[in-house]
């Protein structure tokens, strides 16, 4: 078996140095809390990875998740994993402790979930949900859904899921036919849900379901959808168990990855018997769902950095180790040259720097976008919140769809560094290749998040999100443009922007002169365009506590230092990796604004033959 390798000095140097955590142990939920307990609970994290769930990942893929007689089994090695997990106070670590929760700040769980992640990502899938679904209920959930529910799927008793896709509504939601009928109190509930991932499993005995569906006589569309809690088991007042709630699972898809993760069909009142109860108010369901897609999406963008990360890293020590070929620096192999590690290469050299430059700039991406998670929860004033949760909302779908495709092709070129056993299943990035792919699919397909970027986030408040993001970014870049080491790479930053500034004037001219489709057009290259230019952006940032770690002096110096000192080599590598961002990918940002900015419509005038 493969070693577990996860860039933990990577992950420290993101949390205490660059976003300095500790600034937020004086605010608010968090005051009375202190760094020295935060390093302690992310060496928790990444101990229980490495030494628990890392062993079971290969065996959990081959063995996959089983569906027979009606019932769902997860391999038995994760339901032990499981048990340890839950234990350890993993499943709510950023949740209310007045419901069982830790109280931690997102930014911490986020971290901790990254060496989860890259431990076993079908693993993380059902405590991701059931965070997920409690926290529907303590935002939007009467009081004695809270009492009954809360603490025990923040502690992991229970498990929760989200049930949206239907077989005739994909993403279309406006399309449910899932019924809700009044009875008493509660309502009947009758309908199919598909692909839902932890529909059914013997992790634990209670699964609690948040379910679309459309009361009888209720508006069509969208505006006439409502939100119900719908458990497997209708437990009792005091908690325990009490009768099955008509909910059954019709059936496991057969995946490309996450195998070990059930993705199910489910049916509800397939006997007439399933009672769910309203969650808020009647027709205002997708509010509620789409507080839990929001989350979520931000931890698929972490599934796609951590599984990227995770292969970086077996690629790095494969390249290490695999001889192969002489080096182009010596003699031929005709006068006696040793053949060396395939690190030697260039191209090799390049495919490394590559995945650790795009694993680091996602890393900071998704990183910053959970620390204002936080600060809009801590800051002292309402427009100070109010600004935080701007930007979480602005680079929410980012997120997901940049972290996702990005990390499909880091994890794409581990394999390639690999040669053929990449692509055997003796080598760990031959899985992770496979399980990668989903993430640019669910919650929402990455097309989709585009949309919603150019659609919603540009055109909140007249478009004061990115207008805040845009200013801020300047600034940046006026206080950085002279600096001595990294000012010309702040020039290309700056000619970034504006490239990201044409490129929003003509996507929001395009929705203002009625013209939405081609405004979604281009809206992918828009989104990977703004990825491009907030992690360059971030990674300068790095760049600076870098070169402030290092003290004065040029870079040939500090290189010149860094043979000797594994602490300084660290920084120049940052330094070095910072640079490579900003020459080889940051580039991208004018092919993909030449494109928006062109007006090009051949996409939507093509003549594609019919079937």
């Amino acid at each position: 078996m493969a070693e577990f390798r996860f860039d933990r000095r990577d992950v420290e140097f993101v949390l205490f140095e660059h976003l300095k955590i500790g600034s937020l142990c004086g605010l608010g939920p968090y005051a009375g809390q202190d760094v020295e307990s935060y390093e302690s609970i992310l060496g928790a994290a990444y101990d229980l990875a490495k030494e628990q769930l890392w062993p079971i990942n290969a065996e959990s893929d081959r063995i996959g998740a089983r569906f027979s007689g009606g019932k769902v089994t997860v391999p038995e090695c994760q339901k032990a994993f499981h048990k340890t997990f839950v234990e350890n106070g993993f499943v709510g670590m950023a949740n209310s402790p007045d419901w069982g929760g830790m109280g931690l700040p997102n930014l911490l769980s986020i971290a901790c979930n990254e060496a989860f992640v890259a431990g076993c990502m079908a693993y993380t899938l059902t405590p991701m949900l059931t965070r997920g679904a409690a926290r529907i209920i303590e935002s939007h959930g009467a009081d004695w859904m809270k009492k009954l529910y809360l603490e025990k799927m923040y502690s992991g008793a229970w498990s929760g899921t989200m049930c949206l896709t239907e077989p005739q509504a994909g993403s279309d939601l406006a399309a449910v036919k899932t019924k809700a009928r009044r009875d008493g109190d509660s309502f009947l509930l009758e309908g199919t849900k598909i692909f839902i991932s932890s529909g059914d499993h013997d992790f634990t005995e209670q699964i609690v379901h948040p379910v679309l569906a459309r009361i009888e006589g209720a508006p069509a569309g969208i505006k006439g959808i409502s939100l119900f809690l719908v458990p497997k088991v209708v437990p009792n007042a005091d908690g325990t168990l009490g009768a099955p709630n008509d909910v059954a699972c019709g059936n496991i898809e057969h995946k490309m990855g996450i195998k070990a993760s059930p993705t199910c069909t489910i049916n509800f009142g397939e006997n007439g018997n399933c009672r769910g109860w309203l969650i808020g108010q009647e027709n205002n369901g997708i509010v509620y769902m789409f507080q839990m897609m929001n989350e979520a999406r931000l931890e698929v963008g972490l599934q796609g950095l951590g599984l990227a990360g995770a292969a970086y890293m077996q690629a790095l020590s494969y390249a290490q180790e695999r001889v192969q070929g002489v080096s182009l620096k010596g003699a031929p192999r005709e006068a006696g040259a040793k053949p060396q590690t395939i690190i030697c290469h260039p191209d090799v050299r390049r495919m490394l720097l590559g995945m650790k430059a795009q694993v680091e700039g996602m890393r900071a991406l998704v990183y910053e976008t959970a620390r204002h998670m936080d600060l809009a929860e801590s800051l002292p004033t309402e427009a100070e919140r109010k600004r935080a949760d701007g930007i979480v909302q602005l680079l929410t779908p980012i997120c997901k769809a940049y972290s996702t495709d990005m990390g499909f092709r880091v994890t794409e070129d581990a394999v390639q560094t690999h040669g053929g056993y990449g692509y055997c299943q003796e080598y760990p990035v031959e899985q992770m290749l496979r399980d990668m792919k989903i993430t640019s699919i669910y919650e929402g397909t990455n097309g989709i998040q585009a949309m919603d970027l150019v659609g919603r986030k540009l055109t909140l408040d007249g478009g004061a999100l990115f207008k805040e993001y845009a200013t801020g970014l300047s600034a940046f870049i006026d206080a950085n443009a002279a600096h001595a080491v990294i000012g010309p790479w702040i020039a290309k930053l700056a000619a970034a922007r504006d490239q990201l500034v044409a490129a929003t004037k003509t996507i929001g001219k395009a929705l203002a002169g009625g013209d939405p489709m081609y405004a979604f057009l281009v809206s992918t290259p828009y989104l990977r365009l703004f990825g491009d230019v907030a992690c360059a952006a971030l990674l300068l940032e790095q760049a600076l506590v870098a070169l402030e770690k290092l003290g004065p002096g040029d870079l040939a110096s500090h290189r010149a230092k860094a043979e000797s000192d594994e602490q300084v080599r660290f920084y120049v590598d940052k330094l070095s990796t910072v640079q490579f961002f900003v020459h080889t990918y940051l580039p991208r940002a004018a092919s993909y604004a030449e494109t928006i900015v062109s007006g090009d419509r051949s996409a939507l005038e093509v003549g594609f033959p019919t079937a």
